[in-house]
């Protein structure tokens, strides 16, 4: 049975929520983002004619586009009004997969036995902006790779359904950048050959990908030729990510304790990087000698970079412990997690804390975490079982 995958795109999110809010920033160049030194994180369609596109330095987008509005965001907003589209789409559609905070992939395979399977993903379309006040875009199409790159072109051209016999025409006159895998350093190696077209790509030798770009090139190749067998994964919401650290001996050298924190806030901080989460509670734990526990927690704007967390959870902790005892246990805790693609807090830090992060992140990623760590935090190990247990298991 030829499978029925939609891709759902919310049209620049979150310039669609602050406009649902203010009318008045309708049909006005918008930019969602930081600082002076921050990058854009979001921008309206109206900034994007001059050329303002999302990660960019600030300063680069308003020399673009002078005359742009920019506004520093509000998460808190935007994962409310995500977590109602998520509703509406899960209590209508089979199976859903909630690919970040503004994008979803359904699998409605069987269905157009009882309805046209187009009919019934833009009659859910329309629900969706009835209720919440929010434009999308989707596609259907037999996998994930092909509804995705329909979302991109449909923004030009509506929604879009293309079939199994039409997807590779669908595909072939399309940049390569159009893969979602493909990155500018794999466009820039294949460039220099002369593959611009997902055509030219698809008829390239798959051993020769391989040769070029390493294990990624069989399946560029298969995106190429129109081939994703990835299943659409049900979406849950994970509630917290912690962990704790027992010492072998109690403990109120506060210097020690300060280290083993920051090195838990910095493995827990890369976790939810890795996983593409945002915490917005934080939770500090500590356990007395004579086993007292006790707890305290703050709320923090969306984030999921080291400098914020670190600060927020010694602050915690200095303002916890009060009482001068040995300790036998830490724990550190962020909950209130959404979804979102940003991998740091777009609207505060720096273009150079962007880079810093994702520099660090791929070094971690591929020689794992210990490879680049701070100082300060470098001597937290886990130091049983317990504990390893635990964070596997969260």
């Amino acid at each position: 049975m030829e499978r029925s995958i939609v891709h759902i795109d919310m049209n620049t999110f979150f310039v669609s929520c602050e406009r649902l809010t203010n009318s008045a920033l309708n049909g006005i160049p918008l930019i969602i983002g930081g600082g002076e030194r921050g990058v854009v994180a979001s921008c309206s369609y109206e900034a994007r004619r001059f050329g303002v596109r999302s990660a960019m330095p600030i300063h680069m987008a308003m020399k673009l586009c002078p005359q742009a509005k920019i506004m520093k965001g509000d998460m808190e907003l935007y994962s409310k009004l995500s977590h109602d589209i998520t509703e509406i789409i899960q209590e209508k559609a089979p199976v859903v997969e909630k690919a970040s905070i503004d994008e979803f992939y359904l699998d409605i395979t069987g269905m157009d036995k009882f309805h046209g399977s187009y009919k019934w993903t833009n009659e859910l379309a329309q629900t969706v902006t009835k209720e919440t006040g929010l434009p999308l875009t989707f596609a259907l199409s037999i996998n994930k790779t092909v509804s995705k790159i329909g979302t991109g072109e449909g923004k030009q051209k509506q929604n879009l359904e293309i079939p199994e016999h039409l997807v590779q025409s669908f595909l072939n006159p399309l940049s390569i950048q159009k893969i979602p895998m493909v990155g500018e350093k794999t466009f820039q190696l294949l460039s220099r050959i002369g593959i611009r077209k997902i055509e030219t790509l698809s008829k390239m030798p798959c051993e020769v990908l391989q040769q070029m770009i390493g294990k990624n090139g069989s399946e560029l190749w298969k995106k190429a030729n129109g081939i994703d067998n990835n299943p659409v994964e049900p979406y849950t919401e994970r509630k917290s990510i912690s962990t704790e650290h027992t010492f072998s001996q109690d403990t109120i050298d506060m210097d020690r304790l300060k280290r083993v924190i920051l090195g838990m806030v910095e493995k827990l901080a890369f976790q939810l990087r890795s996983e593409e989460w945002l915490t917005s509670t934080v939770t500090i734990k500590i356990r007395y000698a004579n086993f007292d526990t006790e707890t305290k927690q703050c709320r923090v704007q969306y984030t999921s970079a080291d400098h914020i967390l670190t600060k927020t959870v010694t602050d915690l902790f200095e303002k916890l412990y009060q009482r001068r005892m040995r300790l036998r246990l830490i724990g550190v805790r962020f909950s209130g997690l959404v979804r979102g693609t940003y991998q740091i807090d777009l609207f505060e830090d720096t273009q150079e804390m962007l880079a810093l992060y994702q520099a660090m992140d791929r070094m971690k990623n591929r020689y794992g975490f210990d490879a680049v760590m701070r100082c300060a935090g470098a001597s937290f190990k886990p130091n049983n079982k317990n504990e390893i247990l635990k964070r596997k298991s969260e």
